[in-house]
């Protein structure tokens, strides 16, 4: 029912800046977070940037100062502004959306595809 669509990832050299993009789709009543979280070979996935309903955001320590979440109601779009790259935040990135179709729903999490982050010394 929902369908979530990453874009903007790629090869960056340190230093440099991607931005990433996440565009739902479907019948949502209302959402009560949506970010993004990376998960690097071998490792956990971690949340990075969350974008709540209430309009707060949150990031991992690790990125604060360097990524920025926003996100574009008229388009249904949810972006992450990413400077200051270094290798370590290289993983695959995956756009989140904690969702209801009503308000007498469960929430439902829905996770898009990924989109591959390299970022090289």
């Amino acid at each position: 029912q929902v369908k979530l669509v990453e874009s903007g990832g790629g090869l960056v050299q340190a230093g440099g800046s991607l931005r990433l993009s996440c565009v739902g789709s479907g019948t949502i009543f209302s959402f009560n977070a949506m970010g993004w979280y990376r998960q690097a070979p071998g490792k956990q996935r971690e949340a990075v940037a969350i974008f709540t309903s209430g309009g707060s955001t949150n990031y991992a320590d690790s990125v604060k100062g360097r990524f920025t979440i926003s996100r574009d109601n008229a388009k249904n779009t949810v972006s992450l502004q990413m400077n200051g790259l270094k290798p370590e935040d290289t993983a695959v990135y995956y756009c989140n959306a904690e969702v209801r179709p009503s308000i007498r729903s469960s929430w439902y999490n829905y996770w898009g595809q990924g989109t591959q982050v390299t970022v090289s010394s």
